[in-house]
């Protein structure tokens, strides 16, 4: 288990979990959304290739619509 900081609260998760695998988790994995890991923006086409570990740091933002 590792525990992380997501979105300013603290949670486990299981040890090597990519971003991919986070979304997938809370179900944004088809939504428009922009990670940032430890304080770097993730590209979408490494969220497959960037594995999550003990005390980072993910940011979730989602880009909603209106008028």
């Amino acid at each position: 288990m590792a525990k992380i900081q997501l979105n300013g609260k603290k949670i486990s998760i299981r040890s090597n979990l990519s971003i991919l695998d986070l979304l997938k988790k809370y179900k944004l994995h088809d939504r428009k959304v922009a990670i940032e890991h430890n304080g770097s923006i993730v590209a979408k086409s490494n969220y497959n290739k960037k594995f999550l570990k003990n005390k980072d740091r993910v940011e979730i933002v989602h880009f909603i619509g209106g008028g």
